[in-house]
């Protein structure tokens, strides 16, 4: 089974990385901006349709990569919550509309969003609306897609290896061990899961 996992050195993606590495018949394939197997920018659609083509036809894509804006909702501005819409969002929704083409009849896309799309932290507008475009996109999408592929978000609440840079933004939230994070990701890649948003929080 061939496995794209874009963003598989960051918090997320390196723990579901070595998750993955165990399995046998399975041929995992990382894509990073400038680390991995193989180079990508999730904001640019040239660099996304390149990395594909350089790839054979794969049965599992998955992204991890993206953040996005966190500040003051006063003062935020349009150029500071850019680069999370390019990346997190379009970044990712891009992977599909183009990915969708290498995918093989009866393969999977799994997507990351996360808990502010339903419990919003101060000052984490930007963020919200950007994972709840993508749970959003994800619900579309499945209905859409042919050839019995597949798409799934998994949303994460405040995982354990992030708690000390983003603790402080979800005050009274538990931290979600990394092994229920990485559980949620093989629930798409390898379950029946279609049109699915595995929130990984409740």
């Amino acid at each position: 089974m061939k496995i794209l996992l874009i963003g598989g050195r960051g918090t997320i993606g390196k723990k579901l990385a070595a998750a993955l590495g165990k399995l046998e018949k399975t041929d995992l394939i990382i894509a990073g901006r400038t680390s991995g197997d193989q180079q990508v920018d999730i904001t640019s659609s040239a660099s996304i349709r390149d990395l594909f083509g350089r790839l054979p036809l794969l049965d599992a894509v998955v992204c991890t990569a993206g953040t996005g804006y966190y500040g003051d909702f006063q003062t935020m501005t349009e150029e500071q919550m850019l680069p999370g819409i390019k990346g997190k969002l379009l970044g990712q929704i891009n992977v599909v509309l183009i990915g969708k083409d290498y995918l093989r009849e009866g393969g999977s896309f799994t997507l990351t969003s996360g808990v502010a799309a339903e419990q919003p932290a101060h000052n984490g507008t930007t963020v919200a609306m950007i994972n709840g475009a993508i749970n959003s996109f994800v619900l579309s999408a499945a209905q859409e897609l042919k050839q019995d592929k597949r798409i799934n978000a998994v949303s994460p609440g405040l995982v354990e290896d992030s708690l000390e840079r983003y603790g402080a933004l979800f005050p009274g939230s538990d931290a979600v061990p990394m092994t229920r994070v990485v559980n949620g990701y093989l629930r798409s890649i390898f379950g029946a899961l279609n049109g699915e948003i595995i929130k990984v929080y409740q």
